[in-house]
C-alpha cells in the first residue's frame, strides 16, 4: 500500500478555515484543479456515504464517497470511487489542527492506496503535489494575512 502525506500551516483559525473546507461538495471554491462539483442524488453535502462527482480542469472525471466528517475533530476522511488516476483502494482524510500560537491551522492530507508498481512514484507526486500541495496552498493564498 502506498501513503502520501502533506502539511501546511494556514494562517487562519482552524475553525475559520473547516467552515470552508467541511462542503464535501466545496471543491471548486477552495481546490484550483477543480472546475465543477456535485453530490449524487441531491444528497446533502455532509451526509455520509454522500458521492461527489467533480470535473477537474484538465477534464477528468473523479467520483468519492464521504466515509467520516467530524466537527469535533475537523477532519474528513473519503474513498474514491472512479478516477482517472488507476489507484485502487483509495482512502484520504484531510484534518485540521488549531495551532495556538499565533491562531494559525496546521492542515494535513493523507491518502492510502494501491496501484501498479510502475506507476507509485509519478502517483505520489502527483497527488502530492498536484493535489494535496496545490490545494492547500491555496487555502493559504486564500487565508493570506
Amino acid at each position: 500500500m502506498t501513503k502520501v502525506y502533506v502539511s501546511s500551516v494556514i494562517p487562519a483559525p482552524a475553525a475559520e478555515v473547516w467552515k470552508l473546507v467541511r462542503n464535501f461538495n466545496g471543491l471548486p471554491a477552495w481546490a484550483p484543479f477543480v472546475a465543477e462539483s456535485r453530490v449524487e442524488q441531491n444528497a446533502p453535502a455532509d451526509q455520509i456515504g454522500c458521492i461527489r462527482n467533480f470535473v477537474l480542469r484538465d477534464g477528468g472525471r473523479i467520483r468519492e464517497k464521504l466515509l467520516a466528517l467530524s466537527d469535533y475533530d475537523l477532519s474528513c476522511s473519503y474513498a474514491i470511487l472512479e478516477s482517472p488516476m488507476a489507484v485502487e483502494n483509495y482512502i484520504a482524510t484531510l484534518s485540521l489542527t488549531p495551532i495556538t500560537d499565533g491562531n494559525l491551522t496546521l492542515a494535513e492530507w493523507e491518502a492510502k492506496f494501491d496501484c501498479a508498481p510502475e506507476r507509485e512514484a509519478a502517483l505520489m507526486h502527483q497527488i502530492g503535489t498536484g493535489v494535496f500541495q496545490a490545494a492547500l496552498s491555496a487555502l493559504k493564498q486564500r487565508f493570506g494575512r
